[in-house]
C-alpha cells in the first residue's frame, strides 16, 4: 500500500483522522495539569476515570483505521459512531447519566443543575452531531472516493 499524504486525501478521511487526534488529546485531559481541579474533576464539570479514557482512546484509534483503510471505512466510522456519541449526550441533558460510561445503569437518573447538564454533555453533542454530518451528508458527496 502506498504512503498516505494528509493533503491528497479527501474531507471525509481528513475529518477521520481530525476526530483520531481529538479523541487522543481527550483521552489524555485527565493527565494534563490545569484542566483538572483539586477533586479531580476535568474543567471543573466531570470526572473521568480510567474506563472513559479507555472509551476515547478506542474511539480515536477506530477513526484512525477508519481514516487509514477508505473513504467507505470513514464514513461507515461516522455514521456508526456519530449517534451513538450524539444520543449518549441526548441521555445525560435528559437523565443526568450517559450510556457510553454505564453511568445511567449503575447510578441511575441524577439531579444536576441544567447549566451543568448542558456543559458536561455539549461535546458529546457536538462531536455526535459533527459526526452524523459528516457521515450521512457530507460523505455522499465523495461516495466514489476511496
Amino acid at each position: 500500500m502506498a504512503a498516505i499524504s494528509f493533503t491528497t486525501l479527501n474531507p471525509i478521511r481528513r475529518w477521520a483522522w481530525g476526530y483520531f487526534v481529538l479523541f487522543l488529546l481527550i483521552a489524555s485531559l485527565a493527565y494534563i495539569p490545569g484542566f483538572v481541579d483539586q477533586d479531580g474533576y476535568t474543567f471543573g464539570l466531570f470526572r473521568l476515570e480510567l474506563k472513559d479514557d479507555l472509551l476515547h482512546l478506542f474511539s480515536g484509534l477506530w477513526a484512525a483505521w477508519a481514516a487509514w483503510r477508505s473513504t467507505r471505512q470513514a464514513a461507515l466510522y461516522f455514521k456508526l459512531f456519530g449517534p451513538i456519541y450524539f444520543f449518549d449526550g441526548v441521555m445525560g441533558l435528559i437523565f443526568g447519566q450517559g450510556y457510553l460510561d454505564g453511568g445511567i445503569f449503575l447510578l441511575g437518573p441524577t439531579a444536576i443543575d441544567s447549566v451543568t447538564k448542558l456543559a458536561a454533555n455539549a461535546p458529546h453533542l457536538a462531536i455526535g452531531g459533527l459526526a452524523i454530518f459528516v457521515g450521512y451528508w457530507l460523505s455522499r458527496l465523495y461516495a466514489s472516493a476511496n
